[in-house]
């Protein structure tokens, strides 16, 4: 989703610094629900590849969605890009990791069993950090690459923990319409309305038309950014928001007021 992209209210402070294998934060307790999904906060600000102090949320209320690794696939092979960017939240916030897959157009990803258990293994890992409730896989998959992308959800939601939640991005256009997200093994998928490309004026004007999404996956969550006005659609319980650059305390204030007053 972000290709296009040059990708104090707690007394206790949890920082995690670039290549840092552990952090002072308490991990979230186990609690019992009928859907994982249901522990992240209606309100998520994504962290992208930049340093992040967000110590001005209420961790009650806020969760933070934070680029934890990257898989490159090209060829044969498989490189993983840790986070290299400090990101400071207060003691006690809920945290969806994020695993972004990109793929090679120099050389084209075979796709292959080895690729997809080296990429399943990366991304089921992320859920034993501190702290996390949820791993979100951020995949821009074409059409050719489907299978591999559901084989791989299917492997990494029977790799993660019963309590920790399987959330994915998703572009704006397969919310409408387009059928292959239906049963896909995920908690959540996260349509993206904003950086829509030349799909954006028919997508907001099917939303504003209150045609709404059509996958059931699509239609609790959905991405948005502070650039860029956001479309009113009914029924959502979850906004993941992203923020160009640095958030400031100013930006995260004012998320936090929307999400407490929305229009």
């Amino acid at each position: 989703m972000f290709r296009r992209l040059a990708c104090a209210l707690a007394l206790a402070v949890v920082t995690l610094p670039a290549l840092a294998s552990s952090t002072h934060a308490k991990p979230t307790p186990a609690v019992s629900l009928p859907l994982p999904a249901e522990r992240i906060p209606p309100l998520v600000l994504w962290a992208w590849e930049q340093p992040q102090d967000l110590r001005a949320i209420d961790p009650a209320r806020v969760g933070v969605a934070y680029l934890a690794r990257t898989i490159e696939l090209g060829g044969d092979r498989v490189s993983v890009r840790p986070r290299f960017q400090p990101l400071r939240v207060p003691a006690g916030t809920r945290l969806v990791a994020v695993g972004r897959i990109e793929t090679r157009r120099d050389a084209p990803p075979e796709l292959d069993l080895a690729q997809r258990r080296r990429a399943v293994l990366e991304l089921a890992s992320l859920a034993h950090r501190p702290g996390v409730i949820a791993v979100q896989v951020d995949f821009d998959a074409t059409h050719s690459q489907r299978p591999f992308y559901r084989d791989l959800l299917a492997e990494l939601r029977a790799a993660l923990p019963d309590t920790v939640a399987l959330s994915m991005t998703a572009l704006a256009s397969w919310c409408l319409g387009d059928p292959w997200l239906a049963d896909l093994p995920v908690d959540e998928a996260v349509p993206m309305v904003f950086r829509m490309g030349a799909d954006q004026h028919r997508i907001r004007a099917d939303l504003a038309a209150g045609k709404g999404f059509s996958c059931r996956l699509c239609r609790g969550s959905v991405g948005i950014a502070t650039d860029e006005p956001a479309p009113r659609i009914a029924g959502i319980q979850r906004r993941y928001v992203f923020h160009p650059g640095r958030w400031t305390e100013a930006a995260m204030q004012l998320q936090q007021a929307l999400a407490r007053n929305p229009r």
